[in-house]
Order: structure tokens, then C-alpha cells, then sequence
């Protein structure tokens, strides 16, 4: 989870939100990712969906068995969907998401019991450091907005 929350400053350089997510499989890295959305003008382009392409081009199936993946926030429903597919084994994140959240804290896509595959959640590995990651970006996004809202009001004569 730490190298995921590294990659999770990848993303944050470039303006995304900062979500960093790493592929594992048999001890080794197969897939790293981190949001891309923007910078790509891509809506599926999340850290989870990142890794996941990356993992599958390694091993050349896009059935990525055995692999566990870390995200350093719950994965959306998109992604939860895009994990079933690729029937990775395991997933471990490590903030909640309580907005979006498919593992657990609005839906539960990943262990839904009529799908053809259940992945075996964990959540909260490092769950403070990637919960304070997030909400940091995003003060740090409003207090910008509001100093460019306030450099850009007109003087009232």
C-alpha cells in the first residue's frame, strides 16, 4: 500500500485526484496505475483500470487469476466491475469511499453473490494515510477556488 500511495502522488502531480494503484501477482509487481482521467481525457482512465491493462499486458490474458490488487481508496463501480472481469483474486484498499464506494460502502459489487466471481476484500490497510491524501488534495482544490474567486471580484466603486 505504500507504493501504492507513492504512485497516488503520480496523479496528484498532474492535477488528478490522487489515487495510486499496484497489481501483484506471485510476490511480484505485474500493473501499476494512478488517475489519469484528466490528463487523459479518458473517463475509465482510474488507477484501478490502469493497473489492471498494465497486469493484463504482462501476463497476456486479460484474466488476471491469483493477483491481488492494492488501491489506496475503495474502488468505484466501474473498477469493481473491471475486477470481477479480470477475476483478480483479491482486493485491499485502503480508504473508504462513501460517495462511490463498490467494496462495501455504497454498493458491493466485488462479493456480490450473483456474480460468477467474488473477490476477497480487505479494507483499511493504511487507511488514515490514504484517507488524509485525498481530503488534502481536495481542501487544498477549494482553497485555490476561492482565492481565484476572490483575486477576480471587481473593486465596488
Amino acid at each position: 500500500m505504500e507504493y501504492a500511495l507513492k504512485l497516488a502522488d503520480n496523479a496528484e502531480q498532474l492535477g488528478e485526484v490522487p489515487v495510486g494503484a499496484v497489481l501483484v501477482l506471485n510476490d511480484q509487481v505485474i500493473g501499476e496505475g494512478w488517475n489519469k482521467v484528466i490528463s487523459q481525457h479518458d473517463p475509465c482512465a482510474h488507477a484501478e483500470i490502469m493497473a489492471l491493462r498494465a497486469g493484463g499486458q504482462h501476463i497476456a490474458n486479460y484474466r488476471i487469476l491469483d493477483a491481488t490488487l492494492y488501491v489506496t481508496l475503495e474502488p468505484c463501480a466501474m473498477c469493481a466491475g473491471a475486477i470481477v472481469h479480470s477475476r483478480v483474486q483479491r482486493v485491499v484498499y485502503g480508504a473508504s469511499d462513501l460517495k462511490t464506494g463498490a467494496g462495501g460502502s455504497v454498493f458491493n459489487i466485488m462479493v456480490h453473490e450473483q456474480l460468477n466471481h467474488q473477490v476477497e476484500l480487505e479494507s483499511g490497510l493504511l487507511a488514515q494515510q490514504c484517507a488524509t491524501k485525498i481530503s488534502d488534495f481536495f481542501y487544498r482544490r477549494r482553497q485555490e477556488k476561492k482565492q481565484l474567486k476572490q483575486s477576480l471580484k471587481k473593486p465596488k466603486l
